[in-house]
Parts: structure tokens; sequence; C-alpha cells
């Protein structure tokens, strides 16, 4: 599959793109965000496999620069029955410039259109602001909020945002 926007194109993530991963998985734990979430591998074996892994699932979406081919991030879904849960990743670089709204709006019409899909969930910490903005701006909703920890030890306000398409 392969969208384009104005500024983008996208496409299944692929075992080749490891190298590109790596680079976001490497951004991604220095950011203040990572601790919101699992951690990635940020060695060349384990970007690998979970590179690997991520593309024979079909639902990962390599997004690309159209001016300089660059990847600049990525974008998941996890199929539930027909609920497709959103998940995504841009370089720091990438950031505030509107290609994590450009490409996730478009890969939820996609699927909204393709697949008839109907309803999206996403769940991001409420101190990741701009994650939150991002879903409210696609027009989730936060439907209701969770105390998550990934390791016992931190703990942190995860909300939990609904979008239903007809």
């Amino acid at each position: 599959m392969r969208l384009e926007t104005d500024r983008l194109y996208i496409r299944n993530l692929t075992e080749t793109d490891w190298r590109e991963m790596k680079n976001i998985f490497v951004d991604f734990h220095n950011s203040k965000y990572s601790v919101y979430d699992l951690p990635f591998p940020t060695d060349d074996e384990g970007a690998k496999e979970l590179t690997k892994g991520f593309a024979v699932n079909n639902l990962f979406f390599a997004v690309f620069l159209k001016e300089s081919s660059d990847m600049i991030g990525y974008v998941c879904f996890h199929k539930d029955g027909d609920i497709y849960d959103l998940g995504y990743c841009f370089h720091s670089a990438y950031h505030s410039k509107g290609y994590a709204y450009e490409s996730t709006r478009a890969l939820v019409e996609y699927f909204a259109t393709e697949n008839s899909a109907t309803c999206f969930t996403a769940g991001t910490a409420l101190d990741n602001t701009p994650s939150c903005r991002l879903l409210e701006k696609l027009g989730f909703l936060c439907v209701s909020t969770e105390t998550v920890s990934f390791n016992g030890e931190f703990s942190f306000q995860g909300g939990n945002f609904v979008l239903n398409v007809k």
C-alpha cells in the first residue's frame, strides 16, 4: 500500500527499513516522552528484529518526506476485532511541522474508506501534551483516564482516546 499527501508518502514498513527505525528508536530514547512507553532497542540486532516483527504485521507504515525521500517516522495500528488502535513515532527533527497529523489523518481516512473501519482508539500520557493535541485535532475524544505503570516504579496518568467515524 502507498498513500501520498501534499508533503509525504506513506508505505508499508519493510525489514530493510531497520536503519531508519533504529535512528527513530535512538532519538525517542533521548526524548522526555520515552518514560511513557516501553523501551525500544537501540542496537543494530534489536532494531533489525523489532523492525522485522513490525513489518510482518502489515499495519506498520513508514512515513517519508516527498522532497528528500527521508523516512521521518512511522504510524501503526493494532487491530482488535473492528477497532484499530493507533500509535506513531516521529524523529524529533520533524516534530511540530504537522507531519504526524498529516500522515495519521491520511491513514485513518484510508482505513475508514478501504477497510470500513468505524472505531479508532489511542492511549497516551496526559502529560504528553503534543500527542493529546494531535489526537484531539484528529477528532479523538478522551473517554477515560487511568494510572499506567510499565515497571512498577514509575506511574503516570494515561488518557484513553476514541474516534468513531461513520
